[in-house]
């Protein structure tokens, strides 16, 4: 495969890495003169159509992401039965390999990750695409401490079901319950592997094994995890309560999408409480199938030694209670016990603090008020909720706590123009507001990576918790340089300064292009750049013309050295000499000295005077 070239253009390097449908391979973009990562379809797969297909879906549907934590994909093709895509060149490690070095990562450094890959999939699934095989060997920690998702091999973009074939795609051990089963997935099912990876991150073990991928499939439907924190005990009990709840094995417990994990795990890292808690169908995470209580019954045998207890006047009473109870129910017994008159506790939510001590006192209670809360629901002043619960049995003149709306708590989104998203990320949690998917533009003022502006904009006031939605700088746009070849020298700034770049000239002689015009640009015409980078014009001098020497009158060896030395190919003739002295010189030569010519075509003649 080595020295191969696909389309032309990409030039295989070496073998960088292999999959299960694909081998990787380093290459060069001769066009463009840049590396790339170039991924060819295994020639047994190249005759199957469902792979085939799925091959150009995951091109397809990968080429649409435009996330700066997705791995960019650059092109796609065939070539003589062979698929191939082309993509960025990541220069790093997977995180299953910094896994396997580490053991364990830091639950601060494991969150940061877990952000990231979150970011990325919030971005895919908003664009319908789910990505069904998150596995830390599909994320890529690069030299720069960038995180990258790749490989959306198995990607299921749309509505398609081509991969819906009774086989289980993806890596058994990441595998939601769902995907065990072989039944459809959403989005949720990326958020149970992420849950997964973040579990082996901070553990530095896979919640499942199993003899075959089948085994450990059905850990997934049927089995829960060893508790994060028994295996290591310094992850915050809120980061295993994070990961419960994406591992959760119905996907509607699980958080409905990964913005939402992503804002928890954001919480966590500024002290904040989650929002998260553990779904019910977890509480058995909290102790290990092997310690679960067993009550041991006694056999009939022993039941028939054990002698009958004497019922004393402790257990007439009981009985005459139980007797009470069947009789008359609570509200008789606690009448018989005390006396005093049982009332209903009316409803006074939504009710003004008037109205509502008014109603309370026409059926015979008390009223306090408790401090008074934040509501988005309930205008100020009013009953936003009582204890006891309205229906709940009191005596009558006891005490209704009430707690009355302060009403919306407002709150003002602050300024994070030019900051990194994670910092930007931080200061809206923190003010109380939650963060949406973010979103890229282009910008040529705002720096790649720094947030342009909010939506809603900064100093507006919004209700607490209102989503927010972070714009964000992709930097410059991306152009193509035009074809300014053989232009004049004004007509090509002028056109490549409208494009959006800044010019540069330098010159050089040319035999083919007139004096004044280009010959190339730096970057090539047709190849791509951000606007506001600079290109380099190169303009014609015109051919480079050097001046004849006059060698008349030179010996031949003289006359020779002489024009070679000034960059002239020689050829003698010989003519009869003139005079004796002219014999074995120079006569006359051709050009005659001080012509201009082209250096490029400097040819010299002269004439050996002989006898």
């Amino acid at each position: 495969m080595e020295q191969q070239v696909f389309n032309d253009r990409y030039k295989i390097i070496a073998k960088i890495g292999s999959g299960g449908m694909a081998d990787v391979y380093k290459a060069i973009d001769t066009v463009l003169d840049r590396p790339v990562a170039v991924k060819v379809l295994h020639k047994y797969f190249a005759e199957d159509e469902d792979f085939v297909s799925r091959f150009r879906r995951e091109a397809q549907a990968a080429a649409s992401l435009n996330h700066p934590n997705i791995v960019n994909i650059y092109d796609w093709g065939s070539e003589n039965g062979t698929y191939f895509i082309v993509m960025e060149l990541l220069e790093g490690q997977s995180l299953k390999k910094y896994i396997s070095l580490n053991g364990t990562i830091p639950p601060r450094e494991a969150m940061e990750i877990a952000k990231k890959v979150l970011s990325a999939l919030s971005f895919a699934h908003k664009h319908q695409i789910v990505h069904r095989d998150i596995k830390p060997h599909n994320i890529i920690l690069t030299r720069e401490g960038e995180v990258k998702v790749t490989d959306f091999g198995i990607a299921r973009a749309g509505t398609s079901t081509m991969t819906q074939t009774g086989t289980i795609l993806g890596t058994a051990h990441y595998l939601s319950p769902e995907q065990a089963r072989g039944q459809d997935v959403g989005i949720t099912s990326d958020i149970y592997s992420t849950g997964i990876v973040l579990y082996e991150m901070v553990t530095g073990k896979i919640p499942f094994v199993g003899d075959n991928p089948v085994a450990i499939a059905l850990k997934h439907v049927h089995e829960y995890p060893t508790p994060p924190r028994e295996l290591n005990p310094s992850i915050p009990e809120a980061l295993q309560v994070i990961i419960q709840k994406a591992m959760a094995k119905n996907p509607e417990s699980r958080y409905q999408n990964a913005s939402e994990m992503r804002n928890d795990i954001m919480r966590l890292m500024e002290g904040m409480p989650i929002t998260a808690t553990a779904p019910e169908e977890q509480e058995t995470m909290l102790m290990a199938p092997d310690r679960t209580a067993r009550i041991e019954q006694p056999s009939l045998a022993e039941k028939s030694k054990q002698k009958p207890k004497r019922r004393g006047r402790g257990s007439l009473l009981a009985v005459a209670i139980i007797l009470i109870f069947a009789l008359g129910g609570w509200l008789a017994f606690a009448h018989i016990i005390n006396g005093k008159k049982v009332v209903e506790v009316p409803n006074i939510q939504g009710d003004t603090f008037a109205k509502a001590k008014k109603t309370l006192k026409a059926a015979g209670f008390k009223i306090k008020e408790r401090e008074r809360q934040y509501s988005n629901i309930v205008k100020p002043g009013l009953v936003i909720s009582q204890d006891p619960n309205p229906g709940d049995k009191k005596d009558a003149g006891s005490i209704i706590y009430v707690t009355l709306s302060k009403g919306k708590n407002m709150k003002i989104i602050p300024d994070v123009g030019g900051e990194g998203e994670s910092r930007a990320t931080s200061r809206l949690i923190k003010a109380g507001l939650n963060v949406g998917d973010t979103k890229y533009e282009n910008s040529d003022v705002v720096s790649e990576g720094l947030v342009i502006r909010t939506d809603p904009a900064a100093g507006q006031k919004v209700v607490e918790g209102t989503q927010v939605v972070l714009i964000v700088s992709k930097g410059p746009a991306i152009e193509q340089i035009p074809d300014v070849y053989g232009d004049s020298s004004t007509d090509a700034q002028n056109a490549l300064q409208q494009a959006g770049f800044k010019v540069t000239t330098s010159e050089e002689y040319s035999d083919t292009v007139s004096k004044g015009n280009v010959i190339r640009t730096s970057p090539a015409s047709g190849s791509e750049a951000r606007k506001g980078s600079n290109v380099t014009v190169v303009i014609s001098e015109g051919p480079e013309m050097i001046s004849v020497p006059n060698v008349i009158g030179k010996s031949e060896a003289d006359a020779t050295n002489i024009l070679q030395s000034a960059g002239f190919t020689v050829v003698s003739n010989d003519i009869p000499a003139p005079t004796s002295q002219d014999v074995g010189m120079v006569v006359t030569q051709n050009p005659n000295a001080g012509t201009q010519e082209k250096k490029s075509n400097a040819n010299i003649t002269i004439y050996i005077g002989r006898q």
